[in-house]
């Protein structure tokens, strides 16, 4: 029996070390990671502990892949992290953000900020953090400011979209303790600066 006055520990979750091979069909759905990235990131590796997880995420991350661009994608993403104080997902975005989507460090601190400094982008990335933030509960002013800049209600909803995919990653690896394998970046940093 364990003591009730001891604090109970936090176990991370551990993905499967590197050294072992991932099974046929991880290693087929985490193959265009590899290929983009060089390497399979430790949120993929964790993932892969849940094949119907991995299909999701990756499912759902393809076919949006389809819709807004890098920029736009990797800004909500930045946006999304900040709110939710996921450090893992902030050092990824911002990694790819800055290597993929050739986005500016001053960009990526008004992303993080849900804002930016391209005024179309601005209303999508203003939408999404108030998604996040407000646990969808937009008000018909926010869904107004997006359809304005120029948004169709398929983008908008896209948009949504993007936030889910985001925090569902942000809750994976704030809940696992995924270990950062990315140059570090952490939410307080935005706040202290």
């Amino acid at each position: 029996m364990t003591d009730p006055r001891k604090e109970p520990q936090c176990l991370a979750f551990q993905p499967p070390p590197r050294s072992m091979p991932l099974p046929p069909l991880h290693g087929r759905l985490l193959e265009g990671v590899k290929k983009q990235l060089g390497v399979v990131p430790n949120m993929f590796r964790l993932f892969s502990s849940s094949p119907a997880a991995l299909k999701g995420l990756t499912s759902l991350s393809g076919a949006l892949t389809k819709s807004l661009d890098v920029k736009t994608r990797e800004r909500i993403a930045l946006a999304v992290a900040q709110v939710n104080g996921c450090n893992y997902c902030l050092s990824a975005h911002t990694y790819l953000g800055l290597n993929l989507a050739k986005i500016s460090p001053e960009e990526i601190a008004l992303n993080r900020k849900g804002s930016s400094s391209d005024p179309k982008a601005d209303a999508a990335v203003r939408f999404a953090a108030k998604v996040a933030e407000t646990r969808g509960h937009v008000s018909d002013e926010d869904l107004a400011a997006v359809r304005k800049a120029g948004y169709s209600d398929a983008q908008v909803l896209e948009v949504v979209a993007l936030v889910v995919e985001n925090v569902f990653t942000n809750f994976v690896n704030e809940v696992a303790k995924t270990d950062i394998d990315f140059p570090v970046v952490q939410a307080n940093d935005l706040k202290a600066a």
